[in-house]
């Protein structure tokens, strides 16, 4: 089988759509058309159906695809053995949630690694539901994704669903980060209904569901005033010029709250989050996989500390 024909089916599924798959490839939609009409031949079954949402795999397409991916996976593994020259660079991919202890253990990963000849490295921090689209499609080896644990069977469903192996790594409670000259930094405890006069900050592309929110149904107050941003520097940097915004986060490593000014409180409203590492069934853990999931455990230890 042409392999070249995997990997226009892989990209169909990826975009949902021909027209897009085609500019991505960087071909005519026709042609793609009949290239995947062609792979249907030849398998004898249709891969997609047309939906008003556009294309999608059909049940028997979906199974092939995740055969495909994996050829493709494997094919470019074996061809990077050779492209490397001495095959002993560091090779790791991982989507995550914006989260401080993961992006610690990241660095002390990444400052081990330094020394290596060879790094292709990728780091993506975004919502649980992209994390789970970029390791099924095979974009990235590892993903963490993040849900209450009130929620654990509806992300065991959804993995499982989707070929993916699930395994907690962290479970908290979340807390409020503020600035320490914030009005609130002096109580021990906050309660939510505290926060309601305060400017809220919180990721610009959360899930909008009942399944990431961060209420998760615990009917937290939602402040009337909100700062949506993506990109975690700007975050810290609105904390600590801001004496009026706030942010609920998973622990932070103490390195960070003293680099940033930052104090971290307990809300009496507690809520029990789980932070979870997702890889696709039958994939091996690397050697710089392992070295991660180390780093990762060391920094949960001190948070423990």
């Amino acid at each position: 089988m042409n392999t070249v024909l995997l990997q226009y089916a892989v990209e169909v599924e990826k975009t949902g759509s021909i027209t897009q798959a085609a500019a991505n490839l960087y071909m005519d939609q026709p042609n793609l058309s009949k290239a995947i009409k062609t792979l249907e031949e030849s398998l004898g079954a249709p891969i997609f159906k047309r939906t008003s949402k556009g294309v999608v795999p059909t049940a028997r397409g979906r199974i092939f695809l995740e055969h495909a991916r994996n050829v493709l996976i494997q094919i470019d593994e074996m061809e990077h053995l050779y492209k490397t020259g001495d095959g002993n660079g560091v090779e790791f991919s991982l989507s995550m949630p914006r989260a401080s202890y993961i992006s610690t253990a990241f660095s002390g990963f990444i400052k081990e690694m330094g020394s290596e000849s060879m790094m292709n490295v990728w780091l993506r921090e975004t919502n649980s539901t992209d994390t789970i689209r970029d390791v099924e499609t095979g974009e990235y080896n590892l993903g963490i994704i993040r849900y209450p644990v009130a929620s654990e069977k509806y992300y065991a469903r959804e993995t499982a669903a989707k070929g993916l192996i699930m395994e907690s790594v962290f479970e908290y409670s979340l807390r409020i980060l503020i600035s320490n000259a914030h009005p609130l930094a002096e109580k021990s405890v906050i309660e939510a209904e505290d926060l309601m006069n305060f400017i809220e900050i919180a990721h610009g592309d959360a899930v909008s569901s009942k399944n990431d929110d961060i209420g998760g149904g615990m009917k937290y107050p939602k402040s009337p005033k909100r700062i949506y941003v993506y990109e975690r520097g700007s975050q810290f940097q609105l904390l600590c010029d801001n004496q009026l915004t706030y942010m609920w986060v998973s622990p932070m490593p103490e390195e960070l709250l003293k680099q940033y000014q930052l104090v971290e409180k307990q809300c009496v409203k507690k809520k029990r989050f789980r932070d979870s590492i997702i890889c696709r069934k039958g994939y091996s853990l690397t050697g710089w996989d392992k070295k991660f999931l180390e780093q990762l455990s060391c920094v949960k230890e001190k948070l423990a500390e």
